[in-house]
């Protein structure tokens, strides 16, 4: 039995503004999982503008413009990603949202790509329908979870770290780079949000961001780049 991104309790989401998950914390220790602060105005701003631009950007996965939020953890991705999403619904786009820490773990942070290509990009950039099964955290451990339908938006927002990777780059209508306030001030939001006991993990995410994005320079290729 799987779940579509049209219900407003499961990811991705869809136009509507929601979390995208149950109620309660399904994931007490996801990696890279969102530093939620509240919208700003300049995000409501800078969502009006990018709207124009995304919606007259050329479709490079199939019939789908697929637009990648990228950054370190706790640099606003997830914030400004929802924010992007009630912009572009309101300008009647139909958008789904759908983050990467339905994928990520510690131990796997960016390995699980090819779930992601072959269950969902594929099939988009065919026009069709795509699936891939959540990872879901019970007790704070990764197991595999429900079945997510994803219809064929006219918009994807891929929101986490690594969505804007350069293996996907050729497949994006817009690279949006959140830059990040310092290593200190993200790592100590994460603490509070996930509790002192997940530090260790946190300070190794940490490190691996920082060794990726030099590899990958995902910031030097953005095309937009906002200051989380």
């Amino acid at each position: 039995m799987s779940r579509s991104v049209a219900g407003a309790a499961v990811r991705p989401e869809r136009g509507h503004g929601g979390r995208g998950r149950p109620a309660g914390r399904s994931r007490p220790v996801a990696p890279g999982s969102p530093v939620v602060r509240p919208p700003r105005a300049a995000d409501s701003e800078t969502a009006a503008s990018l709207v124009h631009r995304v919606g007259r950007s050329a479709s490079r996965l199939g019939p789908v413009r697929l637009v990648a939020v990228d950054g370190p953890s706790g640099a606003g991705k997830s914030t400004f990603a929802r924010v992007l999403l009630s912009a572009l619904s309101t300008a009647g786009i139909d958008a789904a949202l759908l983050g990467t820490d339905d994928f990520a773990t510690w131990r796997e942070p960016v390995g699980w790509w090819p779930r992601l290509r072959e269950g969902v990009l594929d099939p988009l950039s065919r026009g069709r329908a795509g699936r891939y099964r959540r990872t879901e955290w019970p007790g704070g451990v990764p197991v595999p979870g429900a079945l997510i339908d994803v219809p064929v938006p006219e918009v994807l927002l891929l929101e986490g770290v690594s969505s804007g990777r350069r293996s996907v780059a050729s497949r994006l209508s817009a690279l949006i780079w959140m830059e990040p306030p310092d290593s200190a001030t993200r790592l100590e939001r994460a603490v509070l949000r996930d509790g002192a006991e997940t530090r260790p993990e946190l300070l190794r995410w940490q490190r691996f961001e920082r060794v990726w994005f030099r590899s990958d320079r995902t910031g030097q290729r953005a095309d937009f780049v906002l200051r989380g």
